[in-house]
Parts: structure tokens; C-alpha cells; sequence
């Protein structure tokens, strides 16, 4: 499989196990994408999932969802696939998701055979593309890969090799979508030589994408859904604003660092401040402030104009 590159997307996963997660500082820190554990077996659901999901959204990290699979027959395969989306419907919906939901599937305590592995694989994958109607993917590590056929190369791959040496190839995959390179312990390094991930305290799992952040995006991030307007400004890409309803939302914070005002929010008078003055017209969504694109040009002192071809907004100030 093919090698890592410096200008790949790099991500984190992340369950209960991290502890709490400071996801404005992992994002502050280069991570651009993390999948969050939602569940696992039957009935098993991760009590950090929702609480994740929102945070990370909030802080304009990619999110995605993977379920620990347990399984030992089909019919268990798809009834754990109901309990994962029973977890993302709880949380909040796959809409939610920008990344496909994971079938995490590495072990073999039950020393089923290959076929009856691929078996459960399969019964579970379908199941959750019938319930969510988003095409899901398997992660699992470059051994234990072997187990699956090439049916199952349909999908896309997230593969765990803790080391600086590329995955091998496998009957079902001769390419990694997503390569989880290091636990933390061991493995890779992120490009500045170290494991650590600012916001979170001690091991994490370090990921990288199969392209860049620009390239991830394009990839996942459908045509209808929020996060899709690319906000320019001075010429480079600052932030990423939504369409809801038809009206575009730019994130006032975001607009601020990137053209040099002060912003911040007043607990007491439940306002947004750019440069000491109130902003009075703004929207709160999935926890950040948002501004429409003709309120953003008149408080921030720039041009603006927005781009319906591209979906683009150039800011000037």
C-alpha cells in the first residue's frame, strides 16, 4: 500500500478512554478529522460519543463514527448495527457525521473461520448502509486484514499499522483510505517529530487521509450539507461557513483571528464583542457564533462577496 505523505490530512480517534478532550485545542494543533467510538457489541454505547460529537462540530473538526464489532454470527452482525446507529440517531443523527460510519473489526476471539468473519462483515456493513444510507467503511489492522475478500474491497479502508513502513497489500485492499500510524506509544510521528496531540492528555491514536484537508473535504463533505462554503479571506482560506435555509452563516470568530480583530463573548450580556463593540445580529449553531455575509462585511470594515458557482466568500479587510 502506499506510503504517507507530509501534506496528508492528519486526524485522531477518540473514545471514553481519551478522558475529556479539549477539541478547540486539537483543532488549533493541525488535526483536521477524528472518528469517535459510538458503540460496541449489542447494546454497548460509548456515554462520551454525543458529547464528542458536538464539541468536535463545534471546533471545526471532521467527525466520523465507528461501532466495535463483537459479533460471532450474522444475525448478532446486524443487530450490533442497529445498536451503532441506535447511537448516532441519539446523538443527534448521521447528518451529523461528514465522515462514513466504521465497522471497527480486528479480533477473533470466537475463532470463526474466514468465511463465516466475512460473513459477519458483511451482514453488518449492509445493515448499516440500509440504515443509513451512507456507504460505511472497515477499520481493522494490516494482519488481521488478510481475513477479508476481495468483496469486501468495495468499501473503503481504514487500516492500524503502528509503524513508519507503509500497510501491506491484501486480498481486498492494495490502498489505505485512512492509516492509523501510531497509538501513541509507538509507530509513526505526527511532522513535527512528536505523538502528542494539544487538548489531549496522554496516548491518542494518530490518523492521516489519503490526500489533504482541501481533498478530505471534496471527498466527504456532501453538496447539501452544512459545512460546505469555503471562506476566503485576503486570498487565503480561513474557515469554513455553512448554507442553512438557503442563507450563508460565516464564523465570526474564525473572521476575526484571520483579519486581526479582537473577538470575543460576553457571558453576562449573552453577546459576541469584535474590536469592544456588540454584535447584535448572530446565530449560535452546534455551539459557535455564526454571521450572515452582509452583517460580517458591515461589522468587520471589509468587502465581501459571495460566489453561488464555488460556493465561496472573498473577504476583503
Amino acid at each position: 500500500m502506499q506510503a504517507r505523505s507530509s501534506n496528508n490530512a492528519q486526524g485522531i480517534d477518540i473514545s471514553h478512554h481519551n478522558g475529556p478532550v479539549d477539541w478547540a485545542k486539537v483543532r488549533a494543533d493541525g488535526i483536521s478529522f477524528a472518528f469517535l467510538k459510538a458503540s460496541e457489541g449489542r447494546t454497548y454505547r460509548d456515554a462520551t460519543f454525543a458529547a464528542h460529537l458536538k464539541a468536535a462540530r463545534a471546533a471545526g473538526v471532521l467527525v466520523g463514527a465507528y461501532h466495535f464489532v463483537t459479533a460471532q454470527s450474522v444475525d448478532a452482525a446486524r443487530e450490533e448495527a442497529a445498536n451503532f446507529m441506535g447511537a448516532i440517531t441519539a446523538a443527534g443523527g448521521i447528518d451529523l457525521l461528514d465522515l462514513p460510519p466504521v465497522m471497527d473489526y480486528e479480533n477473533n476471539p470466537g475463532k470463526l473461520t474466514k468465511a463465516q468473519i466475512n460473513a459477519v462483515a458483511e451482514a453488518f456493513l449492509t445493515a448499516v448502509e440500509s440504515l443509513s444510507g451512507r456507504k460505511p467503511m472497515l477499520y481493522t489492522g494490516n494482519s488481521f486484514a488478510a481475513n477479508f475478500g476481495a468483496n469486501l474491497g468495495a468499501y473503503p479502508l481504514w487500516i492500524a499499522r503502528y509503524s513508519t513502513t507503509p500497510p501491506t497489500d491484501v486480498a481486498a485492499w492494495g490502498k489505505w483510505t485512512f492509516w492509523q500510524y501510531s497509538d501513541g506509544q509507538q509507530g509513526g510521528t505526527r511532522s513535527n517529530g512528536s505523538r502528542s496531540v494539544s487538548g489531549v492528555s496522554g496516548y491518542v491514536d494518530l490518523n492521516e487521509y489519503a490526500g489533504t484537508e482541501e481533498q478530505l473535504r471534496a471527498a466527504y463533505i456532501r453538496p447539501d450539507a452544512l459545512d460546505n462554503v469555503k471562506v476566503v479571506v485576503n486570498d487565503k482560506l480561513a474557515a469554513y461557513g455553512r448554507v442553512i435555509d438557503g442563507h450563508v452563516y460565516l464564523p465570526l470568530r474564525k473572521l476575526g483571528e484571520a483579519l486581526g480583530k479582537a473577538v470575543h463573548w460576553d457571558n453576562e450580556a449573552k453577546l459576541p464583542y469584535v474590536d469592544g463593540h456588540a454584535v447584535e445580529t448572530f446565530s449560535i449553531i452546534d455551539g459557535t457564533t455564526y454571521v450572515g455575509v452582509r452583517a460580517a462585511g458591515e461589522m468587520l470594515g471589509g468587502i465581501v462577496s459571495w460566489d453561488g458557482e464555488t460556493k465561496k466568500v472573498y473577504f476583503y479587510g
